[in-house]
Formats: C-alpha cells, structure tokens, sequence
C-alpha cells in the first residue's frame, strides 16, 4: 500500500446520490404507498427488503467504534441486501463502492463516503462494498440483514472460516475521510 492515503469526502446523504448503492430510509411523509395519518400517529413505506431467495431476516444491534478516518478495507455481502440506521444523538460515515464489471472486486471509481445522520437509514444493494466509521465514540446502530450472512461473518472472523456469503477485500491504496 501507498504511505500516503488518498483523500475521501464525506458527502451529506441524499437520495439521488445514494441511488446507485441502495436506498435512503427516513424520507418524509409523502406519496408512498401504504401510507396513513392521524392525529396519533402517521406511518408510511420506506422499502421492501430483499434478503435473498431463502433467506431469513434478521435483526441486529451493532456499536460501531472505528474513528481513525483510515479506510483500508471493505466488504461485500453477495445474496441479500443490508440496512443501517443510526440510534441516539450521532450519525455514522458509510463508505461504499459497486462491485467492479470485471471481478468480483470493488470498483474504486464508484467509491463515496456518506454521513448518515440519526433520523435516516440506508439499505444497501446485494453485492454493495462497504465499511461504516464514525467521527469519535461509538455509535450503536440498528442493522436489517440475512441471519445466514451474520453466521458465516462471525465464523469467519472468529475461526477463520471459508465465507461465501460475503468477502472482504484490502484496498490497494488506503483513503482518509474528509469530513
């Protein structure tokens, strides 16, 4: 890897921006279908979720604690998409990139960087490269996903385990966040 890293912008989200990599959760009340309002509450569609033909849905709770704007590594998720929705007062910094045309690599041409602010979510394409930081602290965070993934993920991290679902590649130049 190259000593000095490249410089990275964080960008404020936004739906247009966000599009090629997934979709933006928290848009207002508008034209979405189902919807419905009331004095008491208000609820409308933000999504449909895709976790992959047999997949199950899963629930998570993830402390992100990364802060050193150091961006070295991403991963992928190959058969189902991934949510994440920023709890309490902080947003978290997503990085992503779309898989590259010619290998199953991330396109370094496609990466951002995206402050999610509390109040907003994202959801993530299948094959979506990423990694998620935040400025100091620790942000906790909910996260929608394939229970499978989560499983081969753990064993791969903890034992070494060969993973399918997912795949984690070093960059070959490291990048420094801008915010």
């Amino acid at each position: 890897m190259a000593t000095t890293p490249l410089p990275l912008l964080v960008e404020e989200l936004s739906s247009e921006a966000f599009a090629p990599y997934g979709t933006v959760w928290g848009r207002p009340y508008g034209d979405d279908k189902p919807a419905f309002t009331a004095p008491a509450t208000d609820f409308w569609h933000q999504d449909f979720f895709d976790c992959g033909d047999q997949g199950e849905p899963e629930v998570l709770w993830v402390n992100y604690r990364k802060n050193d704007r150091i961006v070295s590594s991403l991963e992928v998720h190959w058969l189902t998409e991934q949510a994440i929705v920023p709890l309490g007062s902080h947003g978290v910094i997503h990085i992503v990139a779309l898989t590259d045309a010619s290998g199953p690599r991330p396109d370094l041409a496609t990466l951002k960087a995206f402050h999610i602010p509390p109040g907003k979510g994202i959801s993530m394409h299948t094959g979506c490269w990423h990694a998620t930081q935040v400025a100091d602290g620790q942000v906790s965070c909910l996260m929608l996903t394939r229970g499978s993934t989560t499983a081969e993920l753990v064993a791969y991290l903890e034992q070494g385990a060969p993973a399918i679902e997912s795949a984690m590649h070093t960059l070959p130049q490291t990048y420094l966040l801008q915010i």
